[in-house]
């Protein structure tokens, strides 16, 4: 199983449009089963101070944790830029779930990574942080990394423009020859 996890809380995001792309494009052209993961849907108290305590974590986290991260094989996340880096939720969910499971999370399991960003650079600098952090993990990730910049140009009427389609396609091409 692939796991397509948005990695912003904040409601309508370009990401979450980026990352809709990439599920719709994986769900077709892919053979296994692919899942779909945003931060926004994740319940307020999901993140809260329980979260680190595995015997009385959330009941939403736990669930997330066994039926969507655990199982994936491998992820794709797509992070938006935050002040140079990438979003403080993501991290967040990635520590609270390193309390439970820790080896059954990340030993092993392998990432693509997308940045999304206003500006010219598309998050390289977030996605480096984002390497870093999850290589700590025991997670190995696709040396290839997709920087989307200047989002704004690359959406018409709400939607990605099919040039920008193009190439989160032939990105996702060599990530799935990678992730098999």
């Amino acid at each position: 199983m692939i796991l397509v996890i948005s990695g912003t809380n904040r409601p309508g995001s370009r990401t979450k449009l980026v990352a809709d792309a990439c599920y719709d494009y994986l769900s077709e052209v892919y053979q296994g089963e692919v899942r779909f993961l945003t931060m926004e849907d994740l319940p307020d108290e999901t993140l809260g101070k329980h979260m680190y305590d595995k015997h009385k974590m959330p009941a939403d986290l736990v669930r997330i944790q066994d039926e969507l991260v655990i199982p994936a094989e491998s992820w794709l996340i797509i992070s938006p830029e935050y002040n140079g880096s990438f979003p403080g939720v993501l991290k967040l969910f990635v520590d609270a779930i390193s309390v439970r499971r820790y080896k059954e999370t990340f030993a092993g399991r392998r990432a693509g990574l997308i940045g999304v960003a206003s500006g010219r650079a598309g998050n390289l600098r977030g996605l480096e942080h984002l390497t870093g952090f999850l290589n700590y993990l025991e997670v190995t990730v696709f040396p290839n990394k997709l920087p989307v910049s200047s989002i704004e140009s690359q959406i018409v009427d709400g939607n990605l423009k099919e040039e920008a389609k193009q190439t989160l396609h032939n990105f996702l091409n060599a990530y799935l020859a990678w992730h098999n």
